[in-house]
């Protein structure tokens, strides 16, 4: 790697300019990136106020709102409001989607991972278009409703590696340094990603068991809803146990501090969580708590997501100025053991 004159990051840090012919994403690009983040979060919030306002069927028909109108009818009252409403951010989405691929367009020859995620982001919008349709047609089967729900967190997913690929400077392009999380804190980091997804699935199952159906008619799984959320608290239990000995290792050893703040605000977010939860559950489910999960459950996936690709991934937003200041302490280290051997 080819490296010019010394700079100075946004923290400080002197960090080295590279010549490389790789391309840096643009403010646009990042900018979009977070927009998708924050859309894909904001149509599950208001996809859940569809179901907790008994709204699911507002828009009995799919793809149009009925059998004659694209659009909600003044007899479907408020709400077909609230279920076209939420169809309506559907094209807000895919507005953010198409423009994050044109942008990238240009880009799409060196930087295949910026142009693949932007591809998954854009196809991503009428697949859940199709599953929400799947949603109405099967008068809110429980399990399709929980499909949808997943989805959505699957694109947040993507997009959390969107916002952090979009932010990589030149230099971070071409650096190879290792993964920020040590080996001792990446399977900790693994396990978390792992009990995070299970947690939200098996949320995702005790939410179709329970009395918010999206329509007074709508079906239930029919499992036990005591029962399933107690195997639901399993996970959360293991979650906040490996994210104790997570801070722990952060805490104990000299660790890269955006590791340190990632695990540390999903920590927040977990605990809020289950504090939540547990209130929600002996409060017998009032919607707006129940919102707020929702909500929670989006944060979680995000933070979790962020955690595992912060620990874990070799390039990472500002690790090439870490990896260089890394280097010339333990150049300077070197030094002195020999200067302190000279001596003696």
């Amino acid at each position: 790697m080819e490296l010019e004159t010394v700079s100075q990051t946004s923290a400080g840090v002197p960090a080295r300019q590279s010549n490389s012919p790789l391309p840096v994403a643009g403010r646009l690009i990042r900018n979009l990136a977070v927009a998708s983040l924050v859309a894909n979060i904001v149509i599950v919030v208001t996809g859940g106020a569809v179901r907790l306002t008994a709204s699911g069927l507002g828009c009995p028909e799919w793809p149009l709102c009925t059998a004659d109108s694209l659009v909600t009818t003044p007899e479907m009252g408020l709400h077909g409001v609230i279920e076209f409403g939420n169809r309506l951010l559907t094209f807000v989405l895919t507005a953010i989607a198409f423009a994050m691929v044109f942008s990238v367009w240009r880009l799409r020859s060196e930087r295949r991972d910026l142009w693949w995620l932007s591809v998954a982001l854009l196809a991503g919008v009428p697949a859940q278009a199709v599953i929400g349709g799947i949603t109405v047609l099967t008068d809110l089967n429980p399990w399709v409703v929980g499909l949808h729900f997943l989805a959505s967190t699957v694109m947040i997913t993507v997009a959390v590696v969107m916002v952090n690929r979009s932010r990589l400077s030149a230099m971070d392009l071409q650096a190879r340094h290792a993964p920020l999380a040590d080996k001792s804190l990446r399977p900790v980091l693994g396990a978390i990603g792992v009990l995070s997804a299970l947690t939200v699935v098996l949320g995702v199952v005790v939410t179709g068991s329970g009395p918010h159906a999206g329509d007074h008619g709508a079906a239930r799984n029919g499992l036990n809803p005591d029962l399933i959320t107690r195997i639901h608290v399993v996970p959360v239990y293991l979650l906040v146990f490996a994210l104790a000995v997570a801070l722990y290792l952060v805490f104990r050893r000299a660790t890269d501090a955006r590791v340190r703040r990632a695990v540390m605000v999903l920590a927040v977010v977990v605990l809020a969580q289950a504090a939540i939860g547990y209130v929600q559950h002996f409060l017998h489910l009032p919607i707006a708590l129940v919102a707020l999960h929702m909500f929670g459950a989006c944060l979680l996936t995000a933070a979790a997501a962020q955690a595992v690709y912060i620990g874990f991934n070799k390039q990472v937003p500002g690790g090439a100025a870490i990896a260089v200041q890394q280097a010339r302490r333990a150049r300077a280290g070197r030094v002195g053991r020999k200067a302190g051997t000279v001596r003696k």
